[in-house]
């Protein structure tokens, strides 16, 4: 990927937001791990209330997401808005490491960190409007390698936090930890981007909300988010399920629940720089089902995982698979509204979203009706079926917009 590599290091209006977004992955890797033992066993929340403000947060981060992506479509320099979502990052993250108290915890889970959050779509979609003048291959080779820079950072910094946290009494430090990367985003954009030209006005400047959300929920764009949906679905169950086969069916402890996660998150990295690199010579649909079969056989020979060995042995297919379904769907979400960077990136919250609720839903009929293994057997299922109606539909021809 040396001319992916290089087109991200030779212009600036794709290199800031990469960086970016390399520090961005410090505010989730640094809180995630962290936020039900600080919430639960630090703050005194009950599991029903933590389970209520990670919802609504998540109904938060989805409406902040599109409105801000319709809206960003109208601006012709999303550098305010990227300094201004920094800020809220810096506040959220901030307050809960300086006070340390349950309101001040569920005003930043529930308020500040959803807003902030959408600094992701946000700098896709500035990536997205720089590369819509480029071969649509090398397009989708510099998107996917930048999201495998940001797996890279996800990657590294739960364990370098996690040494520094060992001895610590609290987790909260985990949040300032968050609010200095918050502040490192918001001075890239301050000192490094530049401002847009004057007079670069936005394509979509005259386009209304309403009218940007009718594009969504167009029959085109709504069934392939869902299917993209239930794709990703399939990886959020395997982070639910693949502990409990683990230390269950495959008699390993937590150990090897911990060596394993990292393991597959290192791994991702160099696996979406291939997947990216074949998406120069191949339609992103096409490298996508791919990648998804490659999954599902992961899921189906977890589901007979009997050994800790076993379940090692299938790292690579993991990694191989996962990387395809966390990096294509940018590119192709974005494909679906193409001429809307800031709106076609928005739909990459709005697939996180439905894909957890899929997840969770495979979760609940799978272990009602049989066993962990049962359940990662039945994703697998659905996993194929997925596959199989996304290439179908890519044969339907596509609706062409009507203009505003």
């Amino acid at each position: 990927m040396p001319s992916a590599f290089s087109s991200i290091l030779r212009d600036r209006q794709i290199r800031v937001p990469a960086l970016t977004l390399v520090a961005l992955a410090f505010t989730y890797a640094s809180t995630m791990p962290y936020q039900s033992i600080i919430g639960i066993n630090e703050l005194g929340l009950s599991d029903r209330s933590y389970s209520g403000l990670i919802f609504l947060a998540a109904l938060v981060n989805v409406a902040t997401s599109l409105t801000l992506g319709i809206w960003s479509d109208r601006l012709s320099d999303r550098r305010p808005l990227v300094l201004a979502l920094s800020v809220c990052g810096m506040l959220g993250f901030g307050m809960i490491y300086e006070f340390r108290t349950a309101a001040v915890f569920m005003f930043g889970i529930l308020v500040l960190i959803p807003i902030s959050n959408s600094t992701y779509s946000i700098l896709f979609a500035s990536i997205r409007a720089t590369t819509n003048t480029m071969d649509r291959g090398k397009a989708a080779a510099i998107t996917s390698t930048v999201r495998a820079l940001f797996s890279g950072s996800w990657a590294l910094a739960p364990g370098l936090i996690g040494l520094y946290l060992i001895n610590s009494q609290s987790m909260t430090p985990a949040y300032g930890i968050a609010a200095l990367a918050s502040l490192t985003c918001f001075c890239l954009y301050l000192f490094v981007a530049k401002p847009a030209p004057a007079g670069a006005a936005s394509p979509s400047l005259n386009i209304g909300f309403f009218s940007s959300l009718g594009r969504i929920f167009s029959p085109h764009v709504l069934v392939r988010v869902c299917l993209m949906a239930l794709l990703l679905g399939l990886q959020r169950l395997n982070s639910v399920v693949s502990p409990l086969i683990i230390t269950d069916a495959a008699g390993g402890t937590v150990v090897d629940v911990g060596f394993m996660a990292g393991l597959v998150a290192f791994l991702e990295m160099p696996f979406m720089l291939m997947w990216g690199a074949l998406q120069r010579r191949f339609r992103n649909v096409h490298v996508l089902a791919l990648g998804a079969l490659i999954y599902c056989l992961y899921l189906i020979l977890l589901s007979f995982a009997s050994a800790p060995w076993q379940i090692y042995a299938l790292v690579l297919v993991n990694a191989c698979g996962a990387a395809a379904i966390l990096s294509i769907p940018i590119t192709y979400l974005q494909d679906l509204i193409a001429d809307r960077p800031g709106l076609g990136s928005s739909l990459v919250s709005v697939n996180t979203f439905v894909a957890n609720g899929i997840s969770a839903s495979i979760f609940a009929a799978g272990t009602g009706f049989t066993g962990y293994s049962g359940t990662a057997l039945l994703a697998a299922v659905v996993g194929l079926a997925s596959v199989g109606l996304l290439l179908f539909l890519e044969r339907a021809p596509r609706p062409v917009p009507r203009p505003a």
